[in-house]
């Protein structure tokens, strides 16, 4: 009787770790998805940070070059130049 009753109180020690060792993880287990869901929004954020950063750093790309930075100024004059002479262009075109 006593050899059973060292196994049962053998299994009530192991049921009492297992038990124990499912709560740790269950907390775990809660941490790392309250983790996850912080993780998340914070990449949402970078990523909306980032197309509006992308967005700016087109619009100077753009502005820069209609404005000509000094290495292309020359171009970028003869480029207006030419345009404002196909405006003339059609101006005349039209008023005929």
């Amino acid at each position: 009787m006593s050899h059973l009753s060292e196994h049962v109180d053998s299994l009530e020690n192991k049921i009492s770790k297992l038990l124990n060792r499912y709560t740790i993880l269950e907390q775990e287990k809660s941490n790392l998805e309250m983790e996850i869901t912080v993780l998340k929004d914070e990449r949402s954020k970078f990523q909306l940070e980032n197309d509006k950063l992308n967005e700016t750093c087109n619009s100077l790309k753009l502005a820069n070059s209609m404005l000509g930075s000094d290495q292309h100024k020359r171009d970028t004059k003869l480029k207006i130049n030419a345009l404002v002479r196909e405006i003339d262009q059609c101006i005349s075109q039209l008023s005929e």
